[in-house]
């Protein structure tokens, strides 16, 4: 009998492995079909029920075929920490990729502090991709007797901890969030004397006062305060005017500058003449 030849071995070693790879893939819908049928001869008390425990067959079978999540992608984090958005995931390595519910993972994940907007995917067969879109820190907001951490939007981040954002601006008042983006990108022209301000107070929602080195006031008119803040920073060049002896400067008049100065120290008064002590009355 004649041996086979090595082309021969070969092509039977292609044909088995594909025969393999096509069992395997036909076993799928047949797996998935098995659990849909045995799903619905255990329970028919009712649609919920029917519906539910073919679900759990459905991701029992997937999970059987290799469909678990091996890796969990994140783009955009930066301060929100890796366990917290495995907990509002759901999954872990291992976990059957058709249990995580992207939907709820989205609530989930845009419910945490520091998170704008999530988008969440199956890459099947093993992978769950993560993209944030993170808040940015833009100030402080001081209201109601209460300071509170705020983003660009204005909108509240719920911090348990405000010390390490100590060295951001404090804007004040109850409408001074929603316009503290468009005043806090004015102050930015003038980086070296925005880095100054210590505060900013929103008057009425018309205009803002500023406060400056935590000592002088500065109130800026409510028409065109960008060409006034310009104005204070030409003078700070030119003339060193916040570096004098001065209380406040009122910008709001469009022909005039009001400078309030700190008043002079009292003079030391003359000693009073001694005299013969005043009795007492006992």
């Amino acid at each position: 009998m004649r041996g086979v030849s090595p082309a021969a071995k070969r092509l039977r070693r292609r044909s088995t492995v594909r025969l393999r790879h096509g069992v395997l893939w036909l076993g799928v819908p047949i797996v998935l079909a098995a659990g849909v049928y045995a799903a619905m001869q255990e329970t028919r008390l009712s649609g919920e029920s029917i519906v539910h425990g073919t679900s759990r067959r459905l991701v029992e079978a997937s999970a059987a075929l290799g469909l678990r999540v091996a890796d969990i992608r994140v783009e955009g984090r930066e301060t929100t920490d890796r366990e917290t958005i495995l907990d509002a995931l759901g999954a872990h390595p291992g976990t059957p990729i058709l249990a995580v519910d992207p939907v709820r993972a989205k609530q989930q994940l845009e419910s945490l502090p520091w998170v704008r907007s999530a988008l969440i995917e199956r890459r099947l067969p093993d992978t769950i991709y993560v993209h944030l879109v993170e808040r940015e820190p833009m100030a402080l907001w001081q209201h109601g007797g209460k300071v509170e951490l705020i983003d660009r939007s204005g909108a509240v981040i719920p911090v348990a901890r405000l010390d390490r954002f100590a060295k951001l601006p404090m804007v004040v008042g109850e409408n001074a969030a929603s316009h503290a983006a468009e005043l806090l990108a004015m102050l930015s022209s003038e980086p070296g004397l925005f880095a100054r301000v210590t505060a900013a107070v929103d008057v009425g929602g018309r205009r803002w006062n500023l406060r400056i080195d935590n000592t002088i006031d500065v109130l800026l008119p409510s028409d065109d305060p960008a060409a006034a803040w310009a104005d204070l920073a030409r003078l700070q060049r030119d003339s060193a005017i916040l570096q004098r002896d001065v209380q406040a400067i009122d910008m709001r008049l469009p022909d005039r500058l009001v400078v309030r100065v700190a008043p002079e120290p009292p003079k030391d008064a003359p000693p009073a003449k001694k005299g013969r002590p005043t009795a007492k009355n006992t």
